[in-house]
């Protein structure tokens, strides 16, 4: 026994004398911090700061640290810009001007200016680090390099140091980004494939510094502490909407070379926002101190996102907008820019939990106020039988229920979160969060401030100063993976390149915007609730483009003509398909609708699939204008299509559903297995006069409608409702509506898109009724409404 218990002694005493060796060995490890371009702007204004409170936090406990500023600047003139911002250092409102004055002078003795230049440059640098970390007996840690410059200087950079200045074996690197990060998903790809070559994604921390607000690093610890309360609230059964506003009140000047390149949602909306966006919709890990599964429940949320559409953003530019790009990029007075400085933008989560919830994203410059926070907006189910004056002040279940991630500014003046009372009472870190003082009168979302417990920071911390402490210790949950960075870019690309072409509103800017910019939404589609001035008021020596306008109304042909860019025109005709289906409900009980196939209408099935929840498809039966004859699940199949695009995504009843039955008897339209008689024989059973409320053709480039073509005249004329017709490219059989049964519509839609259209519609437009010759020619309802839609690229080329 006694000898046991001397061998545990001794075991013990060995392991505490290699925990010391270890620790000692911990002590001596040294961390390079180089901040390049640490003469700009950000530099001075927060990166000095936040590594001056990183140093602050870390000092003593285990690594020593050397805080190398680079520039391209001469050596002279960069340490004298270096002493001035380090001097200029602000310690914790709790620290003694004594202790403060010490801890600067040991910053500004590790601090220092090398100029970096040339790849020479670099190797010095390194080689510097070495000597030092040599002499001092220490042992290198590691090197964290960041970048503070614009990003066509990343990758010089990012060669320089994978060869001349990386840290020896054992030693870590990070390499810290700063957004942009490309202009859209081609060019950040190709940014990511340029960094990727040199740094490894591990080394790479890409910042997006509203991660680092105290607000927005608070919200998914809110949703973990109170998961409780959450867990039944969070989802589409009882949030109304969820609005991430970020509001501005200066303009763009002295920017406006970088506004002209990103604008608007370049600069906020694809990354602030979405972040945050990201943070409110994702699936909430069950363990929040895994990275790991933190970036990965985000980008499972980036890959539910519904895909944006020129009809799901509003954009807007302040009047003086135009004059300081003159000026600043010393254009012509006939330049007009079409840069947004203001956007509204409607998402949509494709998954079970946010399914209909939509999701508000705004941000803008020149606004009436400065201000940023995430609203989530709870539906008032409940009804108070007494009335208001009754109720019991800030806990009634009729008051307002609301979750407010304020990020700062605004009436509050700073970070806070705010939950109605006649919710739940939340749970937050009392070490770190404290609950407001109440302030008579302030009002906010339309309440008193009594209404919310409210809580702000006991402590305010800088957001960079938050993330380079995480970079330090390798929080990589706070910063922008390369997989979220193009999915992110995956849905915003497609709408800046609708947005391309579009004139934004004006807005004076200030308090002076009024209701001007207010908008409003209706399933998927946003727009303005203000319309638009009808004066154009255009620069000297410019004439009108297409661009110039939303929807321009005409007349094609001797009928109504609608035309404008794609996806404005694909929204009008399905508000008009559906305009129609709500009056013929309501008139006879039923709607009956005849599409067309091709690559045309995928758009408005899509259209009408995801944005017209209102729509009366219980009462609707959908009939194929023509079809291919092929099997119906063949890809070539119109009616495949219909069921890929908009049925799968529908509530019709499957005996409203009318394929054309050119697949029977295992054989494809044979004359002796009368399809095309089968098919008549069903409208005329169903089809009140077999005539269709509403009839969609598309054009094709030879004249030809429906499968009604110029080289097969069969189905122009007749009393055949439905018709087999021999097509000129493959597959060649079709079955086909006749022209006579099209002529009995309530209404014809024509869609016609694309520039390769130009020049058939240009010739239709002149020629009269000869649908041997061109069968879209020979549509003209007995007596109904024909309409033709027409994108510009068709009518404008």
């Amino acid at each position: 026994m006694k000898h046991a218990g001397a061998w545990n002694m001794l075991t013990v005493a060995v392991c505490m004398a290699l925990l010391g060796c270890l620790q000692a060995q911990e002590l001596q490890g040294h961390v390079s911090v180089i901040l390049l371009g640490a003469t700009g702007d950000l530099a001075r204004k927060y990166l000095w700061q936040g590594l001056f409170q990183l140093y602050l936090e870390e000092a003593g406990k285990g690594h020593s640290f050397r805080f190398h500023g680079t520039a391209l600047t001469s050596t002279k003139q960069g340490q004298e810009v270096i002493a001035k911002v380090l001097e200029s250092l602000s310690c914790p409102r709790d620290t003694a001007p004594s202790r403060c004055a010490e801890l600067k002078a040991q910053f500004q003795q590790l601090s220092e200016y090398h100029r970096l230049k040339t790849p020479e440059d670099y190797l010095a640098l390194s080689k510097d680090i070495e000597a030092r970390v040599q002499h001092e007996g220490l042992r290198e840690a590691g090197r964290i390099f960041y970048f503070s410059v614009p990003p066509f200087a990343y990758a010089e950079i990012a060669r320089s140091i994978n060869s001349s200045c990386r840290p020896g074996p054992g030693a870590w690197l990070r390499v810290v980004l700063e957004k942009p990060f490309g202009r859209d998903h081609r060019s950040a790809q190709q940014l990511a494939t340029e960094l990727g070559s040199f740094f490894q994604e591990e080394e790479m921390y890409r910042v997006d510094h509203y991660l680092g607000k105290q607000v927005v690093a608070q919200i998914l610890p809110f949703r973990d502490q109170n998961r409780k309360a959450l867990d039944g609230l969070w989802n589409r059964h009882h949030v109304e909407r969820v609005e991430i506003i970020m509001k501005e009140t200066v303009d763009a000047e002295g920017r406006t070379s970088f506004y002209e390149e990103y604008g608007v949602i370049g600069d906020v909306l694809q990354n602030h926002l979405t972040e945050i966006l990201m943070l409110v919709a994702m699936e909430l890990p069950l363990n929040l101190s895994s990275s790991e599964a933190v970036l990965g429940h985000k980008l499972q949320a980036f890959q539910a996102l519904r895909g944006l559409q020129r009809g799901s953003a509003v954009v807007g530019q302040y009047q003086a907008y135009r004059g300081q790009v003159r000026r600043e990029l010393q254009k012509p007075d006939s330049f007009h820019s079409l840069t947004p400085t203001f956007a509204g933008v409607l998402v949509h989560i494709d998954n079970l939990r946010w399914e209909g919830v939509p999701f508000i994203l705004m941000s803008g410059k020149a606004l009436d106020e400065r201000v940023g926070y995430v609203r989530i907006l709870f539906k008032d189910q409940a009804y108070c039988a007494q009335s208001e004056k009754r109720w019991v002040p800030a806990q009634s279940h009729c008051l307002p229920q609301q979750i407010i991630f304020y990020i700062g500014h605004g009436e509050l003046g700073g970070p806070a979160v705010l939950v109605s009372r006649n919710l739940f009472r939340p749970s937050l870190p009392s070490a770190s969060w404290k609950e407001v003082e109440g302030q008579p009168g302030l009002r906010l979302f339309g309440r008193p401030l009594s209404d919310y417990y409210a809580y702000s920071p006991v402590r305010e911390q800088d957001a960079y100063s938050i993330l380079i402490s995480r970079i330090f210790h390798r929080r990589k949950d706070s910063f922008i993976t390369m997989e979220n960075l193009l999915a992110s870019w995956v849905f915003w690309t497609p709408l800046l390149d609708s947005l391309a072409h579009e004139v934004p509103r004006l807005y004076p800017g200030g308090a002076e915007n009024g209701h001007l910019l207010d908008f409003e939404f209706s399933g998927s589609h946003l727009s303005f609730s203000q319309p638009p001035l009808e004066q154009l008021v255009l620069g000297p020596d410019s004439a009108p483009m297409p661009s110039d306008f939303q929807v321009l109304r005409a007349k094609y042909r001797d009928s109504p003509l609608i035309s404008a860019w794609p996806e404005e025109l694909i929204a009008r005709l399905a508000g008009d398909i559906e305009a129609a289906a709500v009056q013929a409900v309501r008139r006879f009980g039923k709607f009956h609708l005849a599409l067309s196939g091709g690559s045309s209408p995928v758009a408005l099935f899509q259209q009408l699939a995801m944005g017209h929840y209102g729509f009366p498809w219980a009462h609707t039966h959908l009939w194929l204008v023509d079809e291919r004859c092929v099997p119906l699940w063949d890809p070539e199949s119109n009616f495949q299509g219909l069921q890929a695009h908009l049925l799968q995504h529908v509530r019709v009843p499957y005996y409203n559903v009318h394929p054309m039955p050119v697949h029977q008897r295992q054989r494809l339209c044979a004359e002796e297995d009368q399809g095309a008689q089968a098919y008549a024989k069903e409208i005329s059973t169903v089809v009140t006069n077999s005539s269709f409320d509403l009839v969609l053709l598309g054009m094709g480039t030879d004249g030809h409608t429906a499968s009604l073509f110029p080289q097969s005249p069969v189905g122009l004329d007749g009393k055949q409702l439905v018709v087999l017709t021999t097509s000129p490219s493959s597959p060649h059989r079709r079955m086909s509506l006749s022209l006579p049964v099209i002529n009995r519509a309530h209404k014809v839609a024509v869609l016609v898109m694309g520039r390769m259209k130009r020049e058939i519609a240009m010739l239709v437009s002149r020629v009269g009724r000869e649908p041997r010759k061109w069968p879209i020619s020979g549509v003209l309802p007995d007596s109904g409404q024909l309409v033709w839609y027409m994108d510009y690229d068709a009518f404008l080329g």
